[in-house]
């Protein structure tokens, strides 16, 4: 089994997506289920609706899962395995404050020293313990060994007993940890593979830590992505808001950093040919110009049908309209501007004000024309304008705008329309 832990903290980003989306693909190759994780322990931190809004994000790009799992529902196995730890000597109770963490972390810093925990109380005697009459917090001790694991595209990777060190499990209200959390819920749930960014590799030792403390001893593979570089945080619902399709930038997630057959596929596609040797260890950059030509590409693909619906229409000839338009844009909030130009009200371009007025007088009475030739013949000879005065008012009465397209191709898709386009 995979699973997806998302962040609660705040809108889904692009690394977010893409560790999604590999947990999915390569789930769905190795025939694996998917978890999706709440992480809603730290209620400090937790947003209300978040994961709401995380799982219709991951149903909007078509990542299944086979089942939600809220860690709060684990709580009492989380202080019962904390327990056995204690009671094993594996853990202990610390007793030290923040403000004398905090002198130790100093200490280490002016001496240029691993931040490191003293261990003054895990020598504490269990009388000791016992005496004591003040809020504590629960630690594991570290291990006597280095960790060692591989990482798929990283290789074997080998940490010091400083870079685990004995690190809170339970805080002093007895809620776990995140660390401590993830690794129980990965033996609850018999994880098999692992696959996040980077920046949470040094999770990994200390969570095999603690499982190896607990007598866990099953392998898990794991896979610490690259993270994607971008200017600033760029949150998936704002690429949606902005028109960007979800297959579009699906497409270009599992595209960055990865050596792909081709470079427009879908995801299903992307599910065949997978595979992790292609990831590259550096770290991709976000570029909304490369996003903006696959979701082009993926605009131009689509059924037409399919298209209207997305721009509130349930018309093929509005889909093959709204492809018109892709010379010039490249997402789907500026073709539904287009779109809404089109049966906006219109008022006057300037040089043209008399002209504008007569067209539109005419066309709120005029017969349905099967051809733009036909409608042209027609308004000429009921206001008097000639060819030369009626093309550019004309091409703003009928779009809204005063270039684009030529009229003899968006004339067929919108003849049927023609009287809410001019409506008063």
């Amino acid at each position: 089994m995979l699973r997806f832990a998302p962040s609660l903290t705040g809108d889904m980003n692009v690394n977010d997506l893409r560790v999604a989306l590999f947990n999915f693909i390569v789930s769905k190759k190795l025939n694996e289920e998917l978890l999706i994780r709440i992480e809603d322990i730290d209620k400090e931190r937790f947003e209300e609706g978040k994961d709401k809004e995380v799982l219709e994000l991951l149903n909007l790009f078509s990542i299944d899962y086979t089942r939600v799992l809220n860690q709060s529902s684990n709580f009492k196995y989380y202080q019962k395995l904390a327990m056995q730890l204690m009671g094993q000597k594996k853990a202990f109770a610390c007793f030290c404050s923040d403000e004398k963490l905090e002198e130790l972390k100093q200490d280490a810093i002016k001496n240029n020293k691993p931040i490191v925990y003293d261990g003054f109380c895990e020598k504490l005697s269990d009388e000791a313990v016992l005496e004591v009459n003040a809020a504590f917090t629960v630690r594991i001790k570290r291990p006597n060994d280095n960790i060692k694991f591989d990482d798929l595209i990283k290789g074997t990777l080998d940490y010091s007993s400083d870079d685990v060190d004995s690190f809170v499990i339970l805080t002093h209200d007895k809620n776990p940890t995140s660390n401590y959390a993830c690794a129980i819920d990965d033996m609850l749930y018999d994880i098999s593979f692992v696959i996040d960014t980077e920046d949470k590799i040094l999770n990994t030792p200390k969570q095999i830590h603690i499982r190896n403390s607990l007598g866990y001893s099953k392998k898990i593979d794991y896979l610490h992505l690259p993270k994607i570089e971008v200017q600033e945080e760029i949150s998936i619902k704002s690429l949606i808001e902005e028109g960007f399709l979800p297959a579009a930038i699906a497409n270009y997630l599992v595209l960055l950093g990865n050596k792909t057959p081709k470079d427009i596929f879908t995801l299903e596609e992307a599910i065949e040919w997978f595979d992790i040797k292609n990831i590259s260890l550096d770290n991709p950059t976000f570029d909304i110009e490369k996003l903006k030509i696959i979701n082009k590409k993926h605009l131009i693909l689509i059924d037409e049908l399919r298209l209207s619906k997305l721009l509130g229409f349930a018309d093929e000839d509005i889909g093959k309209l709204a492809k018109l338009f892709l010379e010039e844009v490249s997402t789907l909030k500026q073709i539904k501007e287009k779109i809404d130009s089109i049966f906006s009200k219109k008022l006057v371009i300037k040089g043209f004000e008399k002209e504008v007025s007569k067209i539109i007088n005419c066309l709120q009475h005029s017969p349905y024309f099967e051809n733009l030739n036909e409608l042209q013949e027609f308004i000429k000879n009921n206001t008097g304008l000639n060819e030369e005065s009626l093309s550019k008012p004309l091409y703003y009465v009928l779009t809204g705008l005063n270039s684009g397209p030529n009229l003899n191709d968006i004339y067929p898709l919108i003849k049927n329309y023609l009287g809410e386009i001019v409506r008063c």
